[in-house]
């Protein structure tokens, strides 16, 4: 006999009442974030009554299966009765569902709330070093919704063992939820590579773009062998960088010998900002235990620290190590290296900057009217095929629908950024770093400096 509704309400206990009330508030606080701006949102409270189901009155049969489980030795002394009693599928239905509420949670607050993030490259040293493990907040800059909302938590876009994490269809539209903060100068933030959108398998980096200007399109499209297939992907499915916003909205941009000036001013020398410098000695070995006290780090050692003639370095340094090197007798000349080791920049094959040298370039804002001309239509061409897929002409006015920012690493001289790809759009942010939680030095075996403990906790990245 089916209970009545009476009946389903007097069996709810204590503790069932208190996980409806909190699950159902979360549940509400979460759907008034989402419609924030958007009011028509408000529609997924009609779920409400089934979260309230959930925890009173049951009229779905959420753990049916655990009818199933089997009694324990001291319920079957007091002899107590389950004919339904299968503990194999008890068993079964029981990890089934532990999995599925890890996933379902882990996917929201992988998606709105925080995401983990490994530090892959030395661009933002001494600000993070190589094997840091980010805690990166989504909801200070306001979470995205995402793209495409069927995909796998905690994969960014294949799996190990190869193929796509993610559904491509249904794709939603970009909508940013309601932060507490704004992108601003001199933060780090996390954001989607914005030429990830179009991938060489056996070479994604560079990215396919420079891969072109370098080989030509069509080598890159008929030399599978070398470059694998081409696959494309959805804003939140590329990887993810992580640089200091250098540039924001309405600023202008400009690069000379090295100093960045924003609106013609000279931007301040940030104490970890570090460049690459041809070291000269008289000779003297600079041995790797010396410039690893200098502040070296392993990474750069590996790749930067080579005899281009006997008694030559390639070193990255901050202003405060170029001073300790210049103290050393055996140095005979620090000079920074050459701006033509940098290679082309953006927009590839349509300037004559350089790394060291770049701009001016003025930095859109959301709703400002550019008029496109023969010099700057390169500049932001990209912005209109790619980002907000409209038609951009010479000669006619251009209204962007985005804000966008100005990413560069510390490290200068080894990092690709802004200067090599261009402008981030807001629709790429992902979120601001909140703290270490794990650091680990790869080179060193565990319980010999694997683990850099000093560092894990860190939290202030100015």
């Amino acid at each position: 006999m089916m209970k009545t509704f009476q009946d389903r309400i007097k069996d709810v206990t204590t503790k069932g009442w208190i996980s409806c009330g909190v699950w159902c508030a979360i549940y509400i606080a979460f759907v008034v974030w989402v419609a924030w701006d958007d009011w028509a949102s408000l529609g997924w409270l009609v779920l409400l009554p089934i979260i309230a189901d959930m925890f009173t009155t049951k009229y779905i049969p959420w753990n049916w299966w655990k009818k199933y489980k089997p009694l324990t030795k001291e319920e079957e002394a007091a002899g107590k009765k389950n004919p339904h009693a299968n503990t194999t599928l008890y068993t079964i239905c029981s990890w089934i569902d532990a999995i599925v509420f890890a996933l379902v949670a882990v996917y929201f607050i992988n998606v709105y709330i925080f995401q983990n993030y490994q530090i892959p490259t030395s661009s933002l040293e001494k600000t993070l070093r190589v094997g840091d493990f980010l805690c990166v907040n989504k909801m200070a800059y306001g979470a995205r919704v995402p793209n495409t909302p069927l995909s796998m938590p905690l994969v960014q876009h294949t799996f190990p063992w190869g193929g796509k994490s993610y559904i491509e269809n249904p794709q939603w539209e970009y909508k940013r939820l309601k932060g507490w903060d704004k992108v601003e100068k001199g933060d780090i933030v996390v954001f989607n590579f914005p030429t990830g959108d179009t991938v060489c398998t056996k070479m994604p980096n560079p990215d396919i773009y420079t891969l072109r200007h370098i080989y030509g399109k069509r080598t890159v499209e008929n030399r599978k062998d070398m470059f694998g297939e081409i696959v494309v992907r959805p804003v939140d499915r590329r990887e993810n960088y992580v640089k200091r916003c250098v540039g924001t909205p309405g600023d202008t941009l400009q690069i000379i010998d090295n100093v960045v000036y924003l609106d013609g001013k000279a931007e301040p020398v940030h104490p970890y900002l570090q460049y690459n410098y041809l070291v000269k000695t008289d000779g003297q070995v600079l041995t790797n235990t010396y410039l690893r006290e200098l502040g070296i780090s392993k990474e750069d050692l590996a790749t930067e620290q080579k005899n281009i003639i006997k008694g030559c370095y390639r070193l990255p340094l901050t202003t405060e190590m170029k001073a300790k090197l210049a103290k050393n007798p055996h140095v005979r000349s620090i000079d920074i290296e050459p701006e033509v080791l940098g290679g082309d920049v953006y927009p590839l094959g349509h300037n004559s900057w350089t790394r060291d040298n770049y701009g001016p370039i003025y930095i859109p804002a959301k709703g400002d009217t550019l008029m496109i001309t023969e010099e700057n239509f390169w500049v932001y061409k990209r912005i209109a095929d790619a980002y907000e897929f409209k038609t951009m002409k010479i000669g006619e006015p251009y209204v962007f629908e985005m804000d966008y920012y100005w990413m560069m690493g510390d490290n200068r001289h080894k990092s690709a950024d802004s200067r090599y790809w261009g402008f981030v759009p807001e629709d790429h942010i992902v979120g601001r770093p909140m703290f270490v939680w794990l650091s680990i030095e790869k080179d060193n075996p565990w319980g010999k400096g694997h683990i850099r403990w000093k560092r894990i906790g860190l939290s202030n990245f100015e």
